[in-house]
Parts: C-alpha cells; sequence; structure tokens
C-alpha cells in the first residue's frame, strides 16, 4: 500500500518505537495519524507543533470499550499499527505471582488481537489496507529474564500467521516486525547495543510500501541475531538461556 496519503493508527505512540513510527510515516506523506496512548497527556510532546495530521485518541489496548470506541472513531484508517507493548522483566518462576505474566498476555496477545478484530471492518471498507504488529526476536528464543514476555510474544507471533490467512481476503496485509532491543523504554532494560527506533520503523514501513505480507527481520542488528538463530537455533537457544533473572 501507499504510505503517502495513507491514514493510521499508531497504538503506544508516546513510546519510542510509536514515536519514530508519528515521524517517519508524516516524512512519507501519511494523510493523517490517529496517535494512541492510554493517557493522552502523555502525547504533549509529540502534539507540541500542532500538526492538524495528528489525532489524539485515548486508547487503552486492553479495555474493550476503549477499542470499541476507537474503531468508531476512527473509520478511515487504511494502516493499523500495533505497537503497544508490556514487558515485566521478571522469570517465569521467579516472580512473585502471575499478576505481571497476565498483564503481558492483555497487552501484548488480547490487545492487538482485540484491535485488529475491530479493525478488521474499517480496514475492508477502504480497500483491504494494511497491519503491522510489532513482535520481537522473543517470539522466537525465549530469555529467562523476560520468560513471560517472551511466551505473549511467540503468542503473538503464531496469531499474526492467522489473522494474515484470515485477512488476505480482503486484501489486507499483515506484516509481523521481528526486532531486537532498541533505545526504547523496553528496550532500555536489555544490554547493548541497542538499535535506534528509526532504523526498525524505515523497514517496517519499506515492508508495508512494497506489499509484502509477512514477518520482517527489522534493522542490521536483528539481521545479523536471526542469521545466528537460524544457522543454530538449539546454540542460539542455549546462549541466551544464560540471561537469568536477577534476585529481588
Amino acid at each position: 500500500m501507499d504510505i503517502n496519503g495513507c491514514v493510521a493508527l499508531v497504538t503506544g505512540a508516546p513510546g519510542g518505537i510509536g514515536r519514530a513510527f508519528v515521524a517517519e510515516l508524516l516524512k512519507r506523506g501519511a494523510a493523517k495519524i490517529y496517535v494512541g496512548a492510554r493517557d493522552t497527556a502523555s502525547l504533549a510532546d509529540l502534539m507540541k507543533d500542532d500538526d492538524k495530521r495528528l489525532v489524539p485518541m485515548a486508547l487503552d489496548v486492553t479495555d474493550a470499550a476503549m477499542v470499541a470506541r476507537a474503531a468508531t472513531e476512527a473509520p478511515d484508517v487504511t494502516l493499523l499499527i500495533n505497537n503497544a507493548g508490556y514487558a515485566s522483566f521478571q522469570g517465569a518462576i521467579a516472580a512473585h505471582d502471575m499478576a505481571a505474566a497476565r498483564r503481558e498476555m492483555d497487552v501484548n496477545y488480547f490487545g492487538p488481537l482485540a484491535l485488529t478484530r475491530a479493525f478488521r471492518p474499517v480496514l475492508a471498507a477502504g480497500g483491504g489496507g494494511a497491519v503491522v504488529n510489532m513482535l520481537s526476536m522473543a517470539a522466537l528464543v525465549s530469555l529467562p529474564v523476560t520468560g513471560t514476555y517472551s511466551a505473549s510474544k511467540a503468542a503473538f507471533l503464531s496469531v499474526t500467521r492467522s489473522i494474515r490467512a484470515e485477512l488476505a481476503a480482503q486484501g489486507t496485509a499483515v506484516v509481523g516486525v521481528l526486532a531486537v532491543q532498541t533505545e526504547s523504554a523496553i528496550g532500555a532494560r536489555l544490554p547493548p547495543p541497542r538499535m535506534m527506533p528509526a532504523e526498525v520503523v524505515a523497514d517496517v514501513l519499506d515492508a508495508v510500501q512494497t506489499g509484502l505480507s509477512e514477518e520482517i527481520v527489522a534493522g542490521a542488528q536483528t539481521k545479523a541475531a536471526y542469521q545466528a538463530f537460524t544457522a543454530d537455533p538449539k546454540g542460539f537457544q542455549a546462549k541466551m538461556s544464560t540471561r537469568l533473572p536477577q534476585a529481588t
């Protein structure tokens, strides 16, 4: 699909990758961008230039009523970017309870699934459009320090493939994005080196622009990690398994 003239919805817009999506979409000529955040006050910096193409939207992807309202308030969306995410950085066993694990599933799996379901008819009415799902290399390789986050991203990868198959008939492309740590709130909790969000976003929007409907490996650092993983999956997983949660 053509980014120029598109109408996008970006969830988790105030974060590092969300902000990069907004900036790159504007650069590429998006006609309108709904910038979603749980608290619209967090959008103040994004809105400071008073660009009329940016439309603030209160949106918690775990809130069914807000998701339904978003689809009503944004009936012209042609590009849905499921970017909002949450990581607790607790081990699956080391965590004190399962509350964080449940929230990770709510934000990283159930939330974007619900939003995509809500926007399916909107995208169909607009000619198909595209969905971007921000996954993670953690969907393929589990780090014990992010054990339940990895599980939520693996679930998101699986449902992304199902969504792609189901929406193909209406002409909706579904791009799943595999990426390693970036300079973002989540990525900052992982060791350097970290990619700049703009590098990831540029690869993603290039894929959307060319009409891809598949998983992509975004950013040079991710490509190197993915190559190492595909060359020796067991060895790569064994290396990642040494990253254990620290006692608190």
